[in-house]
């Protein structure tokens, strides 16, 4: 008999651990053997999750060694400071860990600590964590054992500039990113702020010079640049429930036109499974999408002042969370890249 991987996830009953539920169900090569919620302890996941309804999981609250005891691979959908009470478990057990967090997307520690403001309690275990963003760590994803899973935000922001860093094109070290999300971002919480009344028809930035994603993106595009870059970056929370759509603005070096920057474009992405380049003309929309690990982009260029505008979508909770941790999780695995993910989005 075929051994499955064992999977367990930490934060289960949130937006992003519902989100791994269905997929890891779902997965050919997976068993789901611990779903850990303190909120939902001896819950059904269907009273929780009404799409989980007749899916058997019932959640539990388990310490860090009993989920580590009975997984190979860990998911860590739970706020910040969290991954770091599993991380040295998992690690001396040989076991693997994604964390949905931002606990090891650092490779500086004080940088955690300055922008989430706790200290960072393992610190030793960042030289050896990867980005797990597989369109630029895809190597290094395989042979690790933890995995600082993207934001969601830097995910978009990031795979729709690195074309431009990684062939020098960027005239000067600095972008500007201007994103739109739906609400899910905000994780799910009871919150006047994020209620239906106080959002629907309504479009607000937030975290304006000082979102937390900020030092995400400016990590790893300077390591594309090989230089350090400076981003500018603005989100807006708007009435939808799911994607993100984010414009980013580059000033280009004399002698790139758009038909020599989308080259750039087709040749980086052409291989990749997720990454879909739009025919010139059209632009990218969350609906196209929403439940899935795609990513669109489009690119346009203004002459006249030298400005790229590349423009690309994604599904927060898919490509921006949980089923990009699931696709880092074949690769640490030696599966398909797509396996249990390759599916196309519902429209509408």
């Amino acid at each position: 008999m075929r051994q499955l991987i064992r999977a367990g996830i930490v934060g289960a009953s949130g937006y992003t651990g519902g989100e791994l539920i269905r997929l890891l169900h779902a997965h050919p090569e997976v068993e789901l053997t611990a779903i850990s919620s303190r909120t939902f302890s001896g819950k059904q996941a269907g009273e929780v999750f009404g799409s989980l309804t007749g899916s058997g999981y019932k959640f539990e609250d388990l310490s860090p060694e009993e989920i580590v005891a009975r997984t190979d691979v860990i998911f860590v959908a739970a706020p910040h400071g969290v991954a770091m009470e599993y991380a040295p478990i998992a690690y001396a057990a040989g076991k693997k860990m994604i964390d949905l967090g931002p606990d090891f997307r650092f490779r500086d520690a004080s940088l955690y600590e300055q922008w989430y403001k706790i200290p960072h309690s393992c610190p030793q275990l960042l030289a050896g964590a990867v980005y797990g963003l597989p369109e630029i760590h895809r190597h290094e994803i395989a042979d690790a054992k933890i995995i600082g899973n993207p934001g969601c935000y830097p995910t978009s922001i990031i795979l729709a500039l690195a074309p431009l860093f990684e062939a020098g094109a960027v005239a000067d070290s600095f972008v500007i990113a201007d994103s739109k999300s739906g609400i899910s971002g905000a994780g799910r919480k009871a919150d006047p702020a994020y209620s239906f009344c106080e959002l629907t028809g309504e479009v607000r930035p937030y975290g304006v010079l000082q979102h937390r994603h900020v030092p995400e993106i400016e990590q790893e595009l300077s390591l594309l640049a090989g230089a350090p870059v400076k981003a500018l970056f603005t989100p807006h929370l708007v009435p939808v429930i799911r994607g993100i759509v984010s414009t980013i603005y580059a000033w280009i070096k004399p002698g790139y036109s758009e038909e020599l920057i989308r080259g750039l474009y087709e040749e980086r992405y052409k291989d990749e499974p997720f990454i879909m380049l739009l025919e010139p003309g059209l632009h990218p929309g969350t609906k196209a999408v929403a439940g899935s690990n795609h990513c669109h982009i489009s690119v346009d260029f203004d002459p006249a002042t030298s400005t790229a505008v590349i423009v690309s979508a994604i599904d927060n909770l898919g490509k921006g969370a949980a089923s990009q941790a699931v696709q880092c999780m074949n690769i640490m695995f030696g599966l398909d890249e797509t396996a249990g993910i390759s599916g196309y989005p519902p429209f509408p």
